[in-house]
């Protein structure tokens, strides 16, 4: 089918380019610079040039499509109104995809985070949270999946804390990141806290299944890790880098630092027996020594 896919030069979405054409798919991609156009054009999909603000090339990628693919997110975690912005314009733009698809019976799949449940690990079951920093994206997801008694195929797929490919992305990319600028692999809490990853390209593979295979109004967990303890992440980071290993208070880690202190296991037992998901990929502290010093 061709699929139209927003954030589709990402390191999830890069992925996920890569798994739909290698499964006889044609790629529609929104593309917000000169850079992304290129970059897309030269494994085979066709930019449409706009950014995730741009509600008009966000439409005429759901009316040119029989599929859509949500990826996008400025991801600028740097304070809690840029992060309210962030939100603000990726729930429009959702809307705009889930008006334009209203009744056609086409898929549309978008990501959300997994749940974080007190005392045991999530499931597909465990509704996404609507409150605190990210309650936002909770809220316009469920208004999404809603959509499927609209005659819209649309799905979930919720990603874990740390999407990863090559040692990077996801939570354990920001702390990362951290520990680069401030010579410290920290940690908030005790550092026993858990949590979920899977590797870019096994994450693709369930954005597919979904897209090709789910059910109107259903939600999926791409989780290989059910939970690495933050202290191991942040002990493999400090290795790689040679900087010391140590708690920090929450606070010090911005307007995630609630999240980060989260113990937030997750598992994905019914997506992989209904869609057949199998992650084959590195898992987390694996690929974490690809980080470079």
């Amino acid at each position: 089918m061709q699929v139209f896919i927003t954030g589709g030069t990402g390191l999830i979405g890069s992925a996920v380019v890569a798994e739909l054409l290698s499964h006889g798919h044609t790629i529609l991609a929104l593309a917000r610079s000169d850079a992304s156009a290129t970059a897309l054009e030269e494994v085979g999909a066709e930019p449409l040039r706009g950014a995730l603000s741009d509600l008009k090339a966000i439409r005429e990628g759901a009316r040119r499509a029989d599929g859509v693919i949500h990826l996008a997110f400025a991801n600028d975690f740097s304070s809690p109104a840029a992060l309210d912005t962030a939100i603000a314009e990726e729930t429009a733009a959702l809307l705009a995809l889930g008006e334009e698809l209203t009744g056609t019976g086409k898929p549309l799949v978008v990501c959300s985070g997994t749940p974080w449940i007190p005392g045991r690990p999530s499931t597909e079951a465990d509704p996404v949270s609507t409150d605190g920093p990210v309650g936002g994206r909770g809220r316009t997801v469920q208004a999404i999946l809603d959509l499927a008694e609209q005659g819209v195929r649309s799905s979930a797929v919720r990603l874990p804390r740390t999407v990863h490919h090559h040692g990077e992305g996801g939570f354990a990319g920001l702390l990362t990141e951290i520990a680069r600028q401030s010579g410290v692999s920290g940690y908030p809490g005790d550092g026993s806290q858990r949590w979920p990853a899977v590797h870019a390209a096994d994450a693709a593979s369930l954005f597919r299944l979904a897209l090709e295979k789910a059910e109107p109004g259903t939600s999926w967990q791409a989780v290989d890790d059910e939970g690495d303890s933050v202290l191991d992440i942040a002990a493999v980071i400090g290795r790689r880098l040679g900087v010391p290993v140590q708690g920090l208070p929450t606070e010090s880690f911005g307007p995630l630092g609630v999240i980060f202190a989260t113990d937030q296991p997750a598992t994905s037992t019914r997506t992989r027996e209904v869609l057949g998901w199998a992650p084959t990929h590195p898992k987390l502290l694996a690929d974490l020594e690809n980080i470079q010093p």
